[in-house]
């Protein structure tokens, strides 16, 4: 038997800022939640399941926050999942959600990430204690900086990139009312000059701590029929990890995202994802990251990557749009990121991108990753249903 078409007929977002103190974490879900149901035009009675994501609960100190959420998401009586695989689990939450409707499962699934940063303190949080790890770094900013400095040397990409890309996402960011940083006053010399943090990494080129959340509701063919405005479909979804330390593990281009993008590809039938992909909402949390995972994901050859942020390719109106929402680097409620950049590829395919809009975009990919580049989630989404 086939699997059941997936369909994304709603989308929801809170306005991601650096501290929502008006609202607890229930609250914080519960608006996200109404809102990709009100995009949907359904009510909580017309979701089967709630499949649910987040980042480490020791960020927040509340462990297994799902069990006291339930009552927000509409989820008492209902099966609920929860699921973590560190900075990629927005991704993996969405396509946890998509099997259960793939496999006829559930009907319609409520899909919801999330993370309340204020609350914690990531950067520490992620600096483990000797004798786990070296004094030697603060933050994830601290773990990638070698890897990029290892993809400079590899490439011999010039030290501007990293800036190129900062300054055309926040400016992309501007176009998107739910992103957290909307610096109306941002230039490129206001990038190059920032406080250098990890070398080369500069303060201007890393993500914020945010506070957000992002809720998707997914259905079958049935449920598409019913909607009110274009589904985005699902045309290919795939995850894969890796150990985040093992012998020939290649840190600049990791083994398990080039796999993971070629199965997605290969899912939905594309063989020049540069040709048939009109764009990308990509997990980049560190500017460089752009030319790096443009190459990893199968757009550029190796050592090329940064030659299509230098060319302006990956601006909005360039050939292959990147992150035109503002990405990970305009927002970054950590466990709600990679789900973001999912919806965010829906809300282009279905033509409900605002501002940021891409034209004629009809497949959009969307890119999750995390723990040491070990973790990675990406789907596919297009405007046309895929063939039974």
């Amino acid at each position: 038997m086939s699997k059941e078409p997936v369909a994304v007929v709603g989308v929801g977002q809170t306005k991601h800022v650096a501290a929502r103190r008006d609202v607890s974490l229930a609250g914080l879900v519960r608006e996200a939640a109404q809102r990709a149901l009100a995009d949907a035009e359904l009510t909580w009675a017309d979701v089967d399941a709630v499949v649910i994501g987040k980042a480490p609960d020791f960020f927040e100190g509340v462990m297994m926050p799902e069990l006291y959420l339930a009552d927000a998401l509409g989820a008492v009586g209902k099966p609920m999942l929860r699921v973590h695989t560190a900075g990629s689990v927005g991704g993996s939450t969405a396509l946890v959600a998509a099997s259960l409707v793939a496999a006829r499962v559930h009907a319609t699934v409520l899909t919801l990430a999330f993370e309340k940063q204020s609350e914690s303190n990531a950067m520490w949080g992620l600096s483990l204690p000797i004798p786990f790890q070296q004094p030697l770094l603060a933050g994830a900013g601290g773990f990638f900086a070698p890897h990029v400095r290892a993809y400079i040397r590899r490439s011999g990409a010039p030290d501007n990139i990293g800036s190129l890309v900062a300054y055309k996402d926040r400016r992309n960011a501007l176009k998107n009312p739910y992103a957290h940083l909307h610096e109306h006053d941002i230039t490129l010399d206001k990038v190059r000059s920032s406080p250098m943090l990890w070398d080369p990494i500069r303060y201007s080129e890393t993500c914020p701590s945010s506070d957000g959340a992002c809720a998707m509701v997914l259905t079958d063919r049935t449920g598409a029929a019913r909607s009110p405005r274009p589904p985005a479909w699902m045309l290919g979804g795939a995850m894969r990890s890796e150990p985040t330390l093992f012998a020939g593990k290649d840190a600049v281009s990791p083994r398990a995202g080039r796999d993971c993008a070629a199965d997605v590809y290969r899912q939905a039938g594309i063989t020049d994802p540069r040709r048939e992909i009109d764009a990308v909402e990509m997990y980049v949390p560190f500017s460089w990251y752009e030319p790096m995972w443009l190459e990893n994901l199968g757009f550029a050859e190796e050592g090329e990557g940064w030659k299509l942020t230098e060319a302006g390719v990956t601006e909005l109106d360039g050939d292959l749009p990147v992150d035109m929402s503002g990405g990970v680097l305009s927002t970054n409620p950590i466990g709600a990121s990679g789900m973001i950049r999912f919806a965010e590829a829906a809300l282009q395919v279905r033509g409900q991108a605002g501002e940021h809009q891409v034209d004629g975009a009809r497949k959009v990919l969307g890119h999750a990753y995390g723990g040491g580049s070990q973790f990675f989630s990406m789907w596919l989404v297009g405007a046309d249903a895929p063939d039974s």
